[in-house]
């Protein structure tokens, strides 16, 4: 399965440039919004799931962050992101993984970003997998956002089915260790001009 969704996301990447894929973001802003009221700071470790071509990282860097990884199954959508950081790439840590087979290293995590992964596992097996990661990876008292499709999102997005989520069934997804702290909903519009419902969660962990 995972040779399929890796084969699957190189070849959207092969087929548009990064700035025309149905996700792409000019500026990060609800991100990087809600890693601020997190209280995070440029010293604490923090992972980006699914970060791909996302511009995330070049924000977070301008910003003094230090400990930064970006994961993504897809290599192609990393090299995006390298390529135009040039030199600074060496300054983040690039991981080519799929999420829900990750072994993190214990409790080496103070924030856990994902936006438009979480939404794209709808096998319960994937989505088992997936809170192993965060569980294993996430220190206590830190802090995970995500951006998934709301309830008002779509039912499909590049050729593959989603779960959509309200707040309370993210939650109840996540389980009992990760308390809600915020959560909003984003309307996304797409280099094609339509329009995404995201949501997004803030949870503490602890």
């Amino acid at each position: 399965m995972s040779q399929d969704r890796r084969r699957h996301w190189d070849e959207v990447y092969a087929l548009k440039p990064a700035d025309k894929l149905s996700w792409f973001q000019s500026e990060p802003a609800r991100s990087l919004a809600l890693i601020d009221s997190s209280g995070v700071g440029p010293e604490d470790p923090i992972v980006d799931i699914g970060g791909g071509a996302s511009l995330l990282v070049d924000r977070l860097l301008d910003r003094g962050f230090r400990r930064l990884t970006v994961i993504d199954i897809a290599e192609s959508g990393l090299a995006v992101a390298q390529a135009r950081l040039g030199p600074r790439q060496a300054q983040v840590a690039w991981l080519v993984q799929d999420v829900t087979s990750w072994q993190p290293r214990a409790a080496s995590l103070a924030l856990w970003h994902d936006r438009a992964v979480f939404h794209f596992l709808v096998a319960e097996k994937d989505r088992q997998g997936y809170v192993r990661a965060l569980d294993r990876g996430l220190e206590p008292g830190g802090f995970a956002i995500f951006g998934t499709f709301a309830l008002t999102g779509p039912e499909r997005c590049s050729g593959l089915p989603v779960q959509r989520y309200s707040a309370e069934t993210l939650r109840a997804v996540l389980g009992p260790a990760y308390r809600l702290l915020d959560h909003q909903i984003e309307r996304h519009v797409t280099p094609a001009g339509g329009s995404q419902d995201f949501l997004w969660c803030l949870f503490g962990k602890g």
